[in-house]
């Protein structure tokens, strides 16, 4: 017999208060940064664990928490982004979802079943509550009471694409998982599908690692309206096996990247803030001008670093503002770290070639050693052959 946890269900509430004028003002704001006529882009996971692994970076922040296209905002800049899924990619891993799912998840209840060592047979005649709702306010109180009706019932559940809200900077992102399985003892546990393959059992260590920062944040936004439930800190991941159609699945613990992303993005500066200092009339409407565009999107702050190039549209517009002003931060983050207060190319090559910089300073010091090996290696070459 399946264990039963008590589970406390909330009281019934009173009618949500009407919107704060605050939030309001905040959110007209938002529409004016990214065009009257534009629709807000959803920050959906995978943007917001790239996020979190930057959380210095405030153009991202603010770009991300106001909906910004950051894809049509690089084109209209003159440096498209050079990556995403291709169309090929994106309906291959929808045909692949659509089959774990099939049949009312039989094959993804039986692999969750038997990757997570449950006892007895795999579960039969789960759940799948309805989570239509309108718009994702609707979408995400709908989830929520869906998730508390199924862990009250004290069975098997499948939520197919629930919806997710989480605070990200002061402003709420929607998310939406693959699917999220309740089970008879109170345990959520999120089902990640993934389109790459799972060769003998293992698959590709740095899709595996993203696939982990996305679904911890799926964990953060269900512990977030998780009562008297354990949202569980394994993670069923479904792939392709070897390089057929057939699922495989293996359990990813996310206990590591979820205390590293809920760290991250308490250190976000909030929206509201970041768009408080702003000069008066900015605006990152596609619509305007490159010159326009690139004053507006120069009055925010950036942090780059060459990992943006895997994780943000905006990486090729920012990497070359980076190299014009000679920026370390090009260089990498570990290099920018060791050299401590110089911080472009130019005051390093000064330091090292001994036109600047103190010598009682360990980096100058140590530039300087460098230049010193070598020259000595460049002057003793020719006398090596």
């Amino acid at each position: 017999m399946p264990r039963h946890r008590p589970v406390h269900l909330p009281r019934p509430t009173s009618p949500p208060p009407r919107e704060e004028p605050r939030a309001v003002t905040l959110r007209q704001r938002l529409a004016e940064l990214r065009g009257p006529a534009v629709a807000p882009r959803p920050l959906d996971a995978r943007a917001l664990a790239a996020l979190a692994a930057n959380p210095g970076c405030k153009r991202r922040a603010l770009l991300d928490g106001a909906g910004v296209d950051k894809a049509a905002l690089a084109t209209a800049l003159g440096s498209p982004a050079a990556f995403g899924q291709s169309q090929f990619a994106f309906m291959r891993g929808n045909a692949f979802e659509a089959k774990v799912k099939a049949d009312g998840g039989t094959e993804l209840m039986r692999l969750l079943h038997e990757r997570l060592g449950e006892p007895g047979e795999p579960p039969h005649g789960v759940a799948v509550p309805d989570l239509t709702a309108a718009g994702p306010e609707g979408r995400a109180a709908r989830t929520a009471l869906a998730l508390r009706e199924a862990t009250g019932a004290g069975g098997w559940a499948l939520l197919d694409h629930p919806m997710l809200a989480l605070e990200v900077a002061g402003s709420p992102a929607y998310l939406e998982p693959d699917a999220v399985v309740v089970h008879p003892d109170g345990t959520w546990t999120v089902v990640e599908i993934k389109s790459f393959p799972m060769i003998d059992g293992s698959a590709d260590a740095a899709k595996v690692g993203a696939a982990a920062r996305q679904s911890a944040v799926y964990v953060l936004a269900l512990e977030r309206i998780a009562e008297g439930a354990e949202v569980g800190h394994r993670v069923l991941l479904v792939c392709p096996k070897d390089f057929s159609n057939l699922p495989a699945a293996s359990v990813v613990d996310v206990r590591k990247q979820r205390a590293v992303t809920r760290r991250q993005l308490t250190r976000l500066t909030r929206i509201e803030d970041i768009a408080a200092a702003l000069p008066e009339g900015t605006t990152f409407d596609p619509e305007r001008s490159p010159e326009e565009l690139d004053t507006a999107v120069e009055s925010v702050a950036a942090a780059y670093a060459p990992e943006c190039l895997a994780a943000c549209e905006l990486a090729f517009h920012c990497r070359g503002k980076a190299r014009t002003a000679g920026a370390v931060e090009a260089l990498g983050r570990s290099v920018r770290g060791e050299l401590g207060g110089l911080t472009t190319v130019g005051a390093v090559l000064a330091a090292a070639a001994g036109k600047e910089g103190d010598p009682a300073d360990p980096t100058v010091a140590a530039l300087r050693r460098a230049a010193a090996l070598r020259a000595e290696a460049l002057e003793g070459g020719p006398a090596c052959h």
